[in-house]
C-alpha cells in the first residue's frame, strides 16, 4: 500500500516534537512514536490511560505506559482513543449496490469491476478497516486488487480473498441465474459451480492454482440472485465436506454462506470454519456451532440495507424484493440470540451489498442486538484475527504485530458510534489518515 510515509512528511503533515539537537545519526533506526491519550487493550479488555506506542518499520516495537520521548523519532499526538486497525471478515470489494447492478453485468468487463474496486478499497481503509476478507468476486478480480495493494501500487486494506464462491448449479452464486436459456449455459468448476464431491475437489484445487487465501462455499440460497429461495439447502453434506477436506488439505479456512437452519447444520457438520449470515439459525444450530467451535459472522448491516431498499419501488426485482423482506429484518434478533447462547462471533458486514466505507455501522447494530461495546470491538480485532489465523500479526496493539492502528475521538466503550468517526489510520507503520484527512499517495 502506498501511504505517504511519515518519515517523508516531516513538518508538512505532523508536529514533530524532537528538537534539532535530538536528531539521531543518519544510520540510527527510524522510529515513529504515537502518543495516545487512551488506548484500548483488546486482549485484556481494558481501556488504558496515556500510552506510548513505538513503531519500527511495519511493526510495533514497544507499548509503554505513560509518555516517553526518543531522540530522532517522529512523534504523533493522538487524542481520544487508540485501537488496533479494524478487521471486516465479510466484504465484496469488487462490487457495490446499484439499481442497475443486474444489467451492468451484461455491459461491464472484468476491468470495469477491477477499476471500481480500487475506489472501494481506499474508502474501506480510510474508514479504519486495515484488513478484510473478500468473500466472492467474478473473474478473481479481488486477487488482482490484493496483489496491487501488497505491491504498493494502490491504497487499501490487507486483503484475504476467497475469489469466486463455490456453489451449485442454479444456486445463489450461479452467475447465470435468471438468464434466458440460450445465454445461461452450464457453468462448471472454473466458475465455482459444483454438483458432486469430485467437482468440489477440483474447484478447490482450481482456487489454489489461482492463488486464493481461503475458500467460501455457498450452502444455502441467498437474496441478491434470481432463484426462488433465500434459505433452501443447496449443497449436500457430502459435497460441503469435500470442499472442506480439500480446502483444509491446502491450509485454507472455509467460510460458509448459509441462511437456512438446515443449510447451517449441514455446513457445521461438514466442518466449515465460519457461518456467514446465519439468518434462520435455531437452537440446534447454535449448540452444534458451540460444540464444533464454528465462528458466526452476522452481517446485520447488509440485512438492514436490503430491507430498506426492498421498500424502494423498482430497486430490486420482485423475486429479490420478496427475499430481502423475509431475510433482512430477522438478522438482528438472530445475532442477539447467538451472542447469548455463547456462539463465537467475528465482525463482518457484507460491504458491497451496502456502500463501502460504512462498515462501522455494524458496531451499532451489534450493540443494538445486545452485545457489549467491548465485545463488538473485540469481534473486529482479536476475534477476527483468530478467525483469520493471523493472531500473531493482527488484532491488538502489541510488540511484534503489524502497526495497524486507528484513533477515534472520545471513548468508543461509552459511544460505539465513534467508530464511524475515525480520525487517524496507520497501516503497517505508514500513516494513511491524519486529523480526519486522507494522506495517501494519489
Amino acid at each position: 500500500m502506498k501511504c505517504i510515509c511519515v518519515l517523508a512528511a516531516l513538518g508538512a503533515l505532523f508536529a514533530v516534537s524532537a528538537s534539532a539537537a535530538d536528531v539521531a545519526p543518519a544510520n540510527a533506526p527510524a522510529f515513529t512514536i504515537l502518543h495516545c491519550s487512551h488506548m484500548l487493550d483488546t486482549q485484556s479488555g481494558r481501556l488504558l490511560g496515556v500510552t506510548t506506542v513505538v513503531v519500527e518499520g511495519e511493526r510495533v516495537k514497544e507499548v509503554i505506559s505513560g509518555r516517553i520521548n526518543r531522540a530522532g523519532a517522529i512523534e504523533i499526538e493522538l487524542t481520544g482513543t487508540c485501537l488496533p486497525g479494524l478487521i471486516d471478515c465479510h466484504t465484496h470489494l469488487t462490487t457495490a449496490p446499484s439499481k442497475t447492478k443486474n444489467s451492468d453485468k451484461f455491459a461491464w468487463n472484468a476491468a470495469d469491476y477491477a477499476l471500481r474496486s480500487t475506489v472501494y478499497a481506499r474508502r474501506t481503509l480510510l474508514a479504519g478497516f486495515t484488513a478484510v476478507r473478500d468473500l466472492n468476486d467474478r473473474d478473481y478480480n479481488s486477487l488482482a486488487l490484493r496483489n496491487a495493494i501488497n505491491a504498493g501500487v494502490l491504497s487499501g486494506p490487507r486483503i484475504f480473498t476467497a475469489g469466486p464462491a463455490i456453489g451449485s448449479t442454479g444456486g445463489h452464486v450461479d452467475p447465470t441465474d435468471g438468464y434466458r436459456q440460450d445465454l445461461a449455459g452450464d457453468p462448471g468448476v472454473k466458475q465455482g459451480i459444483i454438483n458432486s464431491p469430485e467437482d468440489a475437489w477440483k474447484a478447490v484445487r482450481q482456487h489454489y492454482k489461482a492463488g486464493v487465501d481461503l475458500i467460501k462455499v455457498v450452502a444455502s440460497g441467498g437474496v441478491l440472485d434470481e432463484s426462488a429461495s433465500g434459505e433452501n439447502p443447496q449443497l449436500t453434506v457430502t459435497e460441503i465436506k469435500a470442499v472442506v477436506e480439500a480446502a483444509h488439505d491446502y491450509g485454507f479456512t472455509v467460510a460458509a454462506h448459509a441462511h437456512g437452519a438446515e443449510a447451517i447444520r449441514r455446513a457445521v457438520e461438514a466442518g466449515v470454519d465460519s457461518i456467514e449470515h446465519g439468518t434462520f439459525m435455531d437452537e440446534q444450530d447454535m449448540e452444534m456451532m458451540r460444540h464444533h467451535g464454528t465462528w458466526y459472522v452476522p452481517t446485520m448491516s447488509a440485512g438492514e440495507y436490503l430491507a430498506e431498499k426492498a421498500k424502494e419501488p423498482g430497486y430490486y426485482s420482485q423475486q429479490v424484493r420478496d427475499k430481502a423482506e423475509a431475510i433482512g429484518p430477522v438478522m438482528l434478533a438472530t445475532a442477539g440470540r447467538a451472542y447469548k447462547a455463547g456462539v463465537k462471533i467475528a465482525f463482518g458486514t457484507d460491504a458491497g451489498v451496502f456502500p463501502h466505507g460504512q462498515n462501522a455501522h455494524e458496531f451499532e447494530l451489534m450493540v443494538r442486538a445486545g452485545m457489549p461495546p467491548l465485545f463488538a470491538i473485540q469481534a473486529a480485532t482479536t476475534h477476527a484475527a483468530e478467525l483469520l489465523k493471523r493472531q500473531d500479526d493482527l488484532g491488538s496493539i502489541s510488540p511484534g504485530k503489524y502497526a495497524d492502528l486507528i484513533a477515534v475521538p472520545g471513548n468508543p466503550l461509552d459511544d460505539i458510534s465513534l467508530l464511524k468517526k475515525v480520525e487517524f489510520v496507520m497501516k503497517a507503520g505508514k500513516v494513511c489518515k491524519q486529523d480526519g484527512k486522507a494522506v495517501l499517495d494519489p
